[in-house]
């Protein structure tokens, strides 16, 4: 990465909220760090998110002291808000956002940006989820980090493996097109911003990071899950009613290839569907016999079988009949839920069934009892989803993988 470019190239915008015991110590050492290893053209925004205690003292005092330091306040709270007065407002080539605690290694900052600096990626995104990461935080906050982005992979679609870690930059072209677009403006924000990216096929770049969990994080895990599930919902109905324009963003900036992929034989859906089957028994298995003690059996088995309801469509969509992008992909997973309903069923009666021949049944035999009805469920399970829920028509293939065939123009 050369300092080739006229103007600014990179604009690194920090949010902050009472943040007066770690501010001025986390905005020299980052000015530091852009001082001695990046080459182009920066600057750092201070973006204060109406505060009440002595940061806006200090973020004005930074601004006035270090020239490559600016101080933006809001009256209003939330990291959406912040990003999208910041970004809108900058001249520069890379916007990007680091959360004030630096939890993330600088060292990350070069290769996360390199690539949006030289046209190659669109955004680019720390992730601690990597098979190179090395994070340490708490196992409450790891299993729900996991949790979400697997949920948020497996209903939306979407390959990027960490929707949350605060280190992601995006190019201004890209950023103008989608801001508009972008509803939340707290913590889901940044998550919104990567499924329409991603939906409207333009490209991001993900860099392995070390980060090291802020002991002294203000954030309300329960009430940011909340909001998170409630903005996956309201973005997906944005995506099915065509509120959020992704064909006009992929013609304008869009980077995906057109090349339809060949969907599996029969014999191949058979074996995938077997193995997908396989897995979701055995998960389901190791969730009823957690669940079985403090819910009771009609409730574990009911849980069970919702918890892995949403991720056997998500896998069988993909792998064993080859459909990928949005084309029908929230009508296919509501068909999924009515054939989990219909599962449900044949496991709930079977239960029934074995209390009114056994009532004092152990919960090993109401296991035996429930995986033998889920292995029948599953071959149920298989012919509907091949009939109905996954049914391409000849002529429809393309339009169910979401891409054009080739030739066509983009409408």
């Amino acid at each position: 990465m050369t300092p080739s470019y006229g103007g600014l190239a990179l604009e690194i915008v920090v949010p902050v909220f009472n943040e007066e015991a770690v501010l001025e110590s986390s905005i020299t050492r980052l000015a530091e760090y852009l001082t001695h290893e990046m080459p182009s053209a920066w600057k750092i925004t201070i973006a204060d998110n109406a505060s009440t205690d002595r940061t806006p003292v200090i973020a004005a005092r930074l601004s006035e002291h270090m020239p490559n330091v600016e101080y933006r306040r809001l009256e209003v709270k939330g990291r959406g808000f912040a990003l999208r007065d910041a970004w809108g407002a900058s001249e520069a080539k890379v916007l990007a956002y680091l959360d004030v605690d630096l939890s993330t290694d600088l060292a990350a900052l070069p290769p996360l940006v390199a690539p949006l600096l030289s046209g190659h990626s669109d955004i680019s995104i720390g992730t601690r989820l990597g098979q190179s990461s090395r994070v340490s935080r708490g196992p409450k906050r790891e299993f729900i980090s996991r949790s979400y982005n697997l949920l948020l992979r497996r209903t939306m679609q979407v390959r990027f493996s960490d929707a949350q870690c605060g280190f992601k930059a995006i190019r201004a072209d890209v950023a103008k097109r989608l801001l508009p677009h972008v509803e939340d403006n707290g913590w889901f924000f940044d998550t919104e911003l990567l499924i329409i990216a991603e939906r409207s096929g333009l490209r991001i770049h993900e860099i392995p990071v070390d980060w090291v969990d802020d002991p002294d994080s203000r954030v309300d895990i329960k009430q940011t899950a909340l909001d998170d599930l409630r903005g996956m919902v309201r973005v997906a109905g944005s995506l099915v009613k065509g509120v959020i324009p992704v064909q006009a963003i992929y013609a304008e900036l869009g980077r995906r290839p057109i090349v339809p992929e060949s969907r599996p034989s029969f014999f191949g859906q058979v074996l995938r569907f077997g193995m997908v089957g396989a897995v979701s028994t055995l998960a389901f298995a190791l969730l009823y016999l957690v669940l079985q003690g403090p819910f009771g059996a009609q409730e574990a088995n009911f849980l069970s079988l919702l918890m892995t309801a949403v991720g056997n469509t998500a896998a069988n969509r993909r792998f064993t009949f080859g459909i990928s992008g949005p084309a029908k992909l929230f009508t296919q997973q509501f068909q999924g839920l009515m054939v989990f309903l219909l599962a449900w069923t044949i496991t709930s009666s079977s239960l029934l069934v074995l209390h009114a021949v056994n009532p004092d049944a152990a919960p090993n035999l109401e296991l035996l009892t429930l995986t033998a009805a889920n292995i029948f469920a599953t071959l149920l399970r298989f012919i509907l989803l091949r009939l109905w829920v996954f049914r391409v028509r000849q002529g429809e293939q393309a339009a169910v993988r979401g891409l054009r065939p080739a030739g066509e123009p983009v409408r």
